[in-house]
């Protein structure tokens, strides 16, 4: 694995996405800095922390389906495809040597009172498969989608 660290102050160059400051008991404040919208993290119970709130690793499997209901979402604009209302459950799965994510599953529930046609499914399912965060997981991490269509 190749670790580049890069030591010039990011806040100065602009290219700062988040602050992220560790307060103690193994809790994190992270801070986007284009919003101020700040999200807390905790260790989770089994891995010596609180877990009263999200993990980093929770994070990772909620950036997933949130990311891909977003593409979903955008790709419905220009297609005229109506999402409205869509709810997204995302279970992760960890594995413990090493700890790490071993699988998300994702599991969408578009509303009842829409009917896609199959034009429209196969756009839904294939902007969703195309999502960022999906590309940028590492190979070895199942990923179980479920689109209820």
């Amino acid at each position: 694995m190749k670790l580049i660290i890069n030591y010039v102050n990011l806040e100065k160059k602009k290219r700062m996405t988040t602050k992220i400051i560790y307060n103690e008991a193994l809790r994190t404040s992270c801070t986007h800095i284009e919003s101020g919208t700040v999200i807390e993290t905790d260790a989770p119970k089994d891995n010596q922390g609180k877990g009263e709130r999200f993990s980093p690793t929770d994070l990772v499997a909620t950036a997933l389906g949130s990311c891909m209901i977003s593409i979903i979402g955008i790709t419905g604009r220009t297609h005229e495809i109506n999402i409205d209302g869509t709810v997204v459950e995302v279970v992760k799965i960890m594995s413990s040597n090493p700890r790490r994510i071993d699988e998300i599953k994702v599991l969408f529930h578009f509303p009842k009172n829409i009917t896609y046609n199959e034009k429209q499914k196969q756009i839904i399912k294939h902007s969703a498969m195309n999502c960022p965060v999906l590309l940028s997981l590492h190979p070895e991490i199942k990923k179980t989608v479920d689109f209820n269509l």
